[in-house]
């Protein structure tokens, strides 16, 4: 068989039979290139599923033998493949860079658990998105979960447990829900694959079940997405944990669960329900908005740099659900697009945190005062990727927004409306970058701080490479573009 065929295995088993052996790496520093090394393969193995996807191929696979419904399966479309990307680019980008920064905040002794730990994040967050059963996501969401719990509490800073306790009472909650409304679906249809399951919903005499199980479902990915107003974990989550794990779950971990909410609610639930488009569209779409202006409003006012980006994650997490709400190919273009370029803006300021982290322990924006005189590839760095996250014409995050507008004047009546919310949300993103920016470039600089300079070569250039990817695809947005669309016309075609 081609090996083709077998990438979607790979794509989970790899990192997950890597995980243990990573633990018997004692050396100093070889647990981290073990992991670096099984990373970047993951990444490998995620591009070369897009180009196939992109060639207009669906690629599947069938564990054991045993073909659908009867085995478990895996499947990789255009949507699944951005999410992979996505995935296997933040994880590779984090470890690359993360030595130094690791070093800093873990003991040694203790480093190959932690990168042990992350291996088993990122063979369950892409065993999510590749399975194409509802059960199995539960597993792969538990793997992930749990071992995300291990690196935000794995750093220095003992607030990080706290912290760890709400995510993981929000994200047990969530689970429960998701679980509770799978065993509902498969108590009326007796599958659990999402293709059968999508299937055999039209044949469902009494589909009261089946709506109490739409609820469950999409309030349980929402508190794993970190919808707002159910998103209260993040904030301290990302703030204390290790800074390169919040380079790599700021930029992956809460699109995962946005895609399993959106490939449900489009390929199973809207199928047949009657009015659910006009109920899911009446849901999403105000706590988007909700999301978007308070989130933002909370961040131009927000004086901790980790928080304030915590805040601003919340808000980009509304305008994909605003996109997906539209019910539109448009709109789902533009959400599609979102989970790729926010991962690369919110991704890039975050490794500057880190470099800015590397030497100023407090990043609080009052004692980051003249940063970019000591530290100015850091800071153009961040200045970028803030652009990106802006969504500034040339950068990455113009082109989601642009789509995102589009959709919203295809919208009908209240199409304006929605357009004038994305652009003082926009405004909104202006102002607290812009105190980000007031802080690095014209503050005064804090007495003890003579002695600061660039964070070490190998995150600077991690950091660097992003930034300039987020003008690359601003320029030449047309392969996740692309990927996008083809995702968008899949979930159109699922509803139907």
């Amino acid at each position: 068989m081609d090996l083709l065929a077998h990438l979607p295995a790979l794509q989970v088993v790899v990192p997950m039979l890597s995980a243990p052996l990573i633990v018997l790496l004692q050396p100093r520093g070889l647990a981290w290139a073990g992991a670096t090394a099984v990373a970047v393969l993951s990444f490998a193995i995620a591009v070369t599923l897009a180009l196939a996807v992109l060639d207009g191929q669906t690629v599947e696979y069938a564990m054991g033998g045993w073909p659908a419904p009867y085995g478990i399966a895996l499947s990789v479309d255009a949507f699944s493949s951005l999410v992979l990307l996505v995935i296997t680019g933040a994880a590779a980008a984090a470890l690359l860079a993360a030595k130094p920064s690791i070093d800093q905040q873990i003991e040694a002794e203790r480093q190959p658990l932690f990168y042990s730990a992350w291996l088993l994040v990122l063979s369950g967050l892409v065993g999510i998105v590749v399975s194409a059963d509802a059960f199995n996501i539960f597993v792969f969401m538990e793997i992930s979960s749990l071992a995300s719990y291990i690196l935000i509490a794995g750093g220095p800073d003992r607030r990080a447990l706290p912290a760890v306790f709400k995510y993981l009472m929000m994200g047990t909650i969530g689970a429960t829900f998701y679980l509770i409304g799978v065993g509902l679906i498969y108590m009326m249809t007796g599958t659990l694959n999402l293709a059968d399951m999508e299937a055999r919903i039209g044949d469902v005499i009494d589909i009261n079940p089946i709506l109490v199980a739409a609820g469950f479902i999409t309030i349980g990915l929402a508190l794993k997405a970190a919808v707002f107003p159910l998103h209260v974990w993040v904030p301290n989550a990302y703030t204390h944990a290790p800074h390169m794990v919040t380079v790599f779950l700021a930029a992956c971990a809460t699109k995962v669960a946005l895609y399993v909410l959106i490939r449900f609610d489009y390929m199973v639930f809207q199928t047949k329900l009657d009015d659910h488009e006009v109920q899911f569209a009446m849901f999403l779409m105000p706590l988007a908005i909700l999301g978007i202006l308070i989130a933002s409003a909370v961040a131009m006012f927000e004086g901790h740099l980790k928080r304030l980006l915590a805040s601003s994650s919340v808000a980009q997490i509304g305008y994909i659900l605003l996109g997906a709400s539209f019910l539109s190919l448009a709109g789902l273009t533009a959400s599609a697009m979102h989970i790729f370029n926010h991962a690369l803006a919110k991704g890039g300021l975050f490794l500057a945190v880190a470099c800015l982290a590397y030497q100023y322990r407090d990043l609080r924006l009052n004692q980051l005062g003249g940063a970019s005189a000591r530290m100015p590839w850091t800071c153009a760095a961040f200045v970028v990727c803030g652009l990106s996250l802006i969504g500034v014409p040339g950068t990455a995050g113009f082109i989601s927004k642009w789509v995102l507008i589009n959709a919203a004047l295809e919208s009908g009546a209240w199409g304006w409306a929605l357009v004038a919310i994305i652009l003082v949300s926009s405004l909104m993103a202006v102002v607290y970058i812009w105190r980000i920016v007031e802080a690095l470039y014209f503050q005064e600089p804090v007495e003890g701080n003579d002695q600061i300079s660039e964070a070490p070569i190998q995150i600077l250039l991690v950091t660097g490479l992003v930034a300039v990817l987020n003008i690359y695809f601003g320029l030449f947005p047309q392969v996740p573009l692309e990927l996008a669309n083809s995702a968008a016309v899949l979930l159109l075609e699922g509803s139907r």
